[in-house]
């Protein structure tokens, strides 16, 4: 039995992309409101169809916020870089540390929640610790 060869497409409905991407149809639609480079074309009906260009796009903002942990702000800024020197991998590594500060600042807060919440959980041991009061 032969293989059956699979053609790439020159467009791709919205479900299509999303199938071929592993992502859903509302995560799309939000993605084209926080990435201007991301608008895909209409087709005659109003539906959207996405090129190959989008649909590599799509999926280096999918391996952004997947697979690298950024956020939305710091995959933009990171996208944006890219593109001005020419495609994925083209930042150096200096930049890339400038890119995402805020998501720094927010890991910074969060160990300090986590650290004062388990000052104030062995707080709480002590105290349970402790011999009752003899009546």
């Amino acid at each position: 039995m032969a293989a059956r060869k699979v053609q790439k497409q020159i467009y791709y409905k919205i479900g299509e992309a999303c199938k071929l991407l592993d992502i859903q149809p509302y995560v799309l639609r939000y993605w084209e409101t926080e990435f201007p480079e991301l608008s895909p074309d209409k087709s005659k009906s109003g539906q959207r169809v996405y090129a190959e260009k989008e649909i590599e796009l799509i999926r280096r903002i999918k391996e952004l916020l997947y697979d690298e942990g950024f956020t939305i702000a710091g995959a933009k800024k990171k996208l944006e870089a890219e593109l001005a020197a020419g495609g994925p991998g083209e930042i150096p590594e200096a930049e890339l540390e400038e890119l995402d500060t805020r998501a720094a600042e927010r890991l910074q807060q969060l160990r300090q929640g986590v650290s004062e919440a388990l000052e104030e959980a062995r707080e709480i041991l002590a105290l349970l610790d402790q011999e009752p009061p003899s009546a």
